[in-house]
């Protein structure tokens, strides 16, 4: 399994083989990642828009616009500095220098070992992550150096309490947390007394802010036992 810190990170599978595509989102989710997947170039344009994942993992050989193109318009028109791993068939040097000089951080050739990609993804978000520096996961993106949070691209203004909620919820996305795991998390040395009445008003107004943007209901509240952040 991967280190920990990567746990709660999306990953865009773009790929329009189903048998290829498949195999790679089993691989992915048993390591912790939540799949975002999309089967052509239009769908993946939509999804790098509307999602922001932290990597996009990239087949070249697409029905309508094709890999290079969406590579091309990622570093371009977007200027998302976002990790590209491009998966071919093409095995020339020319091929890959040419997919390099496109913008892409790894290139991995056709056909290929699912267990070696993961250590390639695990390897291309490490070396990127003081570039990039976000965690993205069902449709929300935090910055946490900077302090910054979206949910699908609209800005969320979070206090610095509800942005360190919303970042722990993040890297433990399907987990029931109990207010006394929650505070750990706030206060790693427990510095501040804060009650479990202060973690539920603080989680009340989380969820509110996110309600605006959304319908949705993010962090759902596990009576007895305390709350989970879940994909939607």
């Amino acid at each position: 399994m991967m280190q920990h810190h990567l746990i709660g990170k999306s990953v865009l599978l773009v790929e329009d083989d189903p048998k290829i595509r498949n195999l790679v989102k089993i691989y992915l989710i048993k390591e912790g990642y939540e799949v975002i997947e999309a089967i052509n170039g239009f769908d993946a344009k939509e999804k790098i828009e509307q999602l922001d994942p932290c990597i996009l993992i990239l087949d070249l050989m697409l029905p309508g616009v094709n890999g290079e193109k969406i590579c091309q318009w990622v570093r371009e028109d977007l200027k998302s500095m976002m990790p590209i791993i491009m998966l071919t068939a093409k095995v020339s040097e020319k091929n890959r220098i040419q997919g390099f000089k496109m913008g892409a951080d790894d290139y991995v050739t056709k056909p290929f070992s699912p267990a070696e990609l993961m250590v390639r993804i695990e390897a291309v978000l490490r070396r990127t992550a003081s570039r990039c520096g976000k965690l993205s996961f069902t449709g929300f993106t935090i910055k946490p150096a900077k302090g910054e949070a979206w949910i699908k691209r609209e800005r969320l203004e979070l206090t610095h309490f509800e942005f360190k909620l919303l970042h722990m919820f993040m890297q433990h996305p399907g987990q029931v947390l109990s207010r006394e795991q929650i505070l750990s998390f706030i206060y790693e040395n427990h510095e501040k007394e804060v009650s479990n009445r202060t973690i539920d008003v603080h989680i009340k107004h989380l969820r509110g802010k996110i309600r605006e943007k959304t319908p949705k209901d993010y962090i759902q509240t596990v009576r007895g036992m305390g709350y989970k952040f879940v994909a939607q």
